[in-house]
């Protein structure tokens, strides 16, 4: 092999060089502008932060259960169970949050308005 067997092949190098990098900073920039035109993901709070209102409303009802205020009486009913499940007296939860999660219950079932808590 020459010295002028090497200045020969050397520009095909460089151009496949330089075209592989422009390919692969084309592709970079489509991802970028896709990932910047997808919406931030909210992070979940696992609990919610605050103290209790001295009336429950039906907001701070579905905040206690999980579900949303318009949410059909059986789904309402499940969800009392799974939390009071969590958090029965009986398996060392507490009176105050038991009584709380059958208020929130309530309120959301149109049993009563609100204010009912034996604490």
């Amino acid at each position: 092999m020459t010295l002028l067997d090497s200045f020969e092949t050397t520009p095909l190098v460089v151009g496949a060089s330089v075209a592989s990098a422009a390919l692969g900073a084309r592709y970079l920039i489509a991802a970028w502008q896709a990932f910047k035109a997808h919406p931030p993901i909210p992070r979940v709070r696992r609990f919610y932060y605050g103290g209790f209102d001295k009336v429950m409303t039906r907001r701070e009802a579905a905040l206690i259960l999980g579900v949303r205020e318009s949410t059909v009486i059986e789904k309402i009913k499940e969800a009392h169970r799974r939390v009071m499940m969590a958090n029965h007296p009986d398996a060392g939860g507490s009176h105050y949050l038991a009584s709380k999660i059958n208020e929130a219950k309530d309120v959301l079932t149109g049993k009563s308005k609100g204010g009912s808590s034996a604490f």
